[in-house]
């Protein structure tokens, strides 16, 4: 083909390409969702143009303008990212609660790993105390009621340290390594999460039937009302995430487990970060307000539900109808950069 015919044939496509490019260069320019979801396909045509170019000898005005647009719309397509704080500000409204709706299958199984056995742990051991020491040692028996002793003048694990922000340190360090351990195990085709929800759910329940018979319901419901809702939930997630990898390598389908698991791996990541932030915010809760024993019991229930209601709400709702960069993306977690 000659130059002047090339040229006729695929000027249009090269010319809306530079449009574009402008646009995007701007500081505040915005391509529409429609030209965005196609950017990518128009310029990969653009580099094989510039590569037909330069390999057919054509004049080096031709090649050297091809040449420049793929720099250029390089540059925009893999370069431009959102400044790092409104990229953390989009992730946590919009970008987590979407991940955790997608992968809501993950999530209620991991729920029910979690709770289930607790809730019947928990009757088990009302029905009959001495089941407590099959999940857990008398030492550790006796720590939990030291912990919550009506007696105390602040509640829950961590005595020893003596500040508010040494606690909450402690909390942190706590609860991400429960949460790793239960995301990290999934590696193990899934059972490994199985084994920590299952678990900590049977612990959960053990504490809550041996301290209600020892009737320190008041000062155990009280404390773990509030940081609760984030930090079981971020749990809940961590083992869905898990599961997830689990399941990647039981059933990759058409693709190679190595493969699978990679993908499997894109999402599983992202919920982790959410997990991360959710375990510290229930940190910070338990450090400066649940340990609290002189607010009255009926205050702490009231900020504990309005606290289940706020993430509840938050993941079932939040980021719903809001157009981001995520929404570009496929389900393997891949997308272009350019910005709407």
């Amino acid at each position: 083909m000659k130059q002047g015919q090339f040229e006729q044939l695929y000027q249009p496509l090269w010319t809306v390409m530079e449009l574009e490019i402008i646009e995007l260069e701007k500081p505040d320019g915005r391509l529409k969702g429609s030209e965005l979801a196609s950017f990518a396909s128009r310029y990969r045509r653009l580099c094989h143009f510039h590569a037909l170019a330069k390999d057919r000898h054509y004049s080096s005005h031709l090649v050297d303008k091809l040449g420049d647009l793929v720099v250029r719309g390089h540059q925009q397509l893999y370069r431009r990212k959102q400044p790092l704080m409104q990229q953390f500000t989009s992730f946590i409204v919009a970008g987590f609660p979407r991940l955790v709706r997608e992968q809501q299958r993950y999530i209620w199984w991991a729920t029910a790993l979690l709770y289930v056995p607790g809730l019947l742990m928990f009757l088990a051991i009302l029905w009959q105390p001495d089941l407590v020491y099959t999940v857990t040692a008398p030492e550790q028996v006796s720590s939990f009621e030291s912990m919550y002793d009506p007696e105390n003048r602040t509640l829950g694990s961590a005595r020893e340290s003596e500040t508010n922000v040494q606690m909450f340190g402690f909390y942190i360090s706590n609860n991400i390594s429960v949460a790793f351990r239960t995301f990290a195990s999934g590696i193990l085709f899934g059972v490994g999460s199985i084994f920590f929800l299952v678990y900590n759910g049977l612990l959960m329940g053990a504490v809550a039937g041996h301290l209600t018979n020892a009737e320190f319901t008041q000062t155990f419901f009280t404390f773990v009302v509030g940081h609760g809702s984030f930090e079981l939930t971020a749990i809940c997630i961590a083992g869905a995430a898990g599961l997830k990898l689990g399941y990647a390598l039981l059933a990759p389908g058409n693709l190679t487990r190595k493969e699978s698991l990679k993908r499997a791996s894109l999402v599983a990541i992202q919920l982790v970060y959410g997990v991360i932030i959710m375990l510290v915010i229930a940190a910070f809760i338990e450090a400066f307000w649940s340990s609290n024993n002189i607010l009255m019991p009926w205050q702490k229930y009231l900020v504990g539900g309005f606290l289940w209601a706020l993430v509840i709400g938050y993941l079932v709702f939040s980021g719903r109808g809001l157009k981001s960069e995520a929404s570009t993306k496929n389900s393997d977690g891949r997308s272009g950069s350019a910005r709407e």
